[in-house]
């Protein structure tokens, strides 16, 4: 253990340090296409093993979205034990209005989201306005193509930054898919408006909302027990980290230019990591058990 990590072929190798698995979704079920033959054959031999599988994905669209999505991709909601995306938890904190930072947001939202999609606010007690001088808060659940360029949204952002307007980021991932190469996803959208002199408070990974509401989910198990499998340092490595959880990257996804054919994978994860708290306890190529 040169690094603190060490390199396994399948999950099998390893199942007797965990009871319950995280699985996130892009990278790691699919790539937008079909459910990797090898990630639902996993699914089902952890559920055959009685391991919990919930899958865990910074989305900002409600679970049934991305339930639906899975299904059609060939992993149906019966195969595993639940979905947790972090539109939904913010539309639960949202519906709670239990603990802070979502107690005092408002009931006034200009909402930002991808293709039309309002499920991140159906049934919430909230006002949807269109002019940033109205508003409580900013509600961030995803971009569409056209518009994800930071620089597209600079004017309504230093105005709402001029407020003090809360930003609420669904999605913290930083880049996504466009038909033809890697654009700015929400994220980044959210960084941009921190340099502005906003606030914003993120709730997908790594940050902790989403891996807390996971952990109520399962019943709340000693998180040493529960294994985060991710193909994001960034995401899902650091927020299970921070969260007291077992963690494998996998090298075939966002880092596979660095470290799909790398010899060692271990030594570039250390590298890329820059931090003992990014780095995962295990590695492995792609989803199998």
């Amino acid at each position: 253990m040169r690094s603190g990590t060490i390199q396994i072929k399948a999950l099998s190798a390893i199942a007797d340090r965990f009871d319950h698995v995280l699985l996130d979704q892009w990278g790691t079920l699919h790539e937008g296409g079909a459910v990797f033959p090898a990630a639902r054959n996993c699914v089902q031999r952890l559920r055959d093993a009685g391991k919990r599988v919930l899958v865990l994905s910074n989305s900002g669209k409600r679970a049934r979205n991305n339930e639906e999505r899975l299904e059609a991709l060939g992993l149906p909601p019966a195969a595993y034990d639940g979905i947790l995306t972090s539109g939904e938890v913010t539309w639960n904190s949202l519906h709670a209005r239990a603990r802070e930072p979502f107690v005092n947001l408002g009931r006034t939202c200009l909402l930002i989201t991808r293709g039309g999609d309002y499920s991140i606010v159906d049934g919430l007690d909230l006002t949807m306005v269109a002019d940033v001088q109205e508003a409580d808060f900013i509600l961030l659940g995803g971009l569409d193509d056209a518009v994800a360029e930071p620089e597209h949204w600079r004017d309504g952002l230093i105005s709402a930054a001029a407020r003090r307007l809360p930003m609420l980021c669904a999605n913290p991932d930083l880049t996504m898919f466009s038909a033809k190469r890697l654009i700015p996803a929400p994220g980044a959208l959210a960084k941009f408006y921190e340099t502005l002199g906003g606030h914003v408070i993120y709730v997908g990974k790594p940050h902790a909302p989403i891996f807390d509401a996971a952990l109520e989910r399962l019943g709340h198990p000693d998180p040493r027990r529960v294994l985060m499998v991710g193909d994001s340092l960034d995401h899902d490595i650091a927020g299970a980290r921070a969260a007291a959880m077992l963690t494998l990257l996998l090298t075939s996804g966002v880092h596979r230019e660095t470290l799909a054919w790398a010899p060692d994978p271990p030594t570039p994860v250390r590298t890329l990591a820059k931090s003992q708290n990014r780095v995962p306890n295990w590695v492995m190529s792609h989803l199998a058990w």
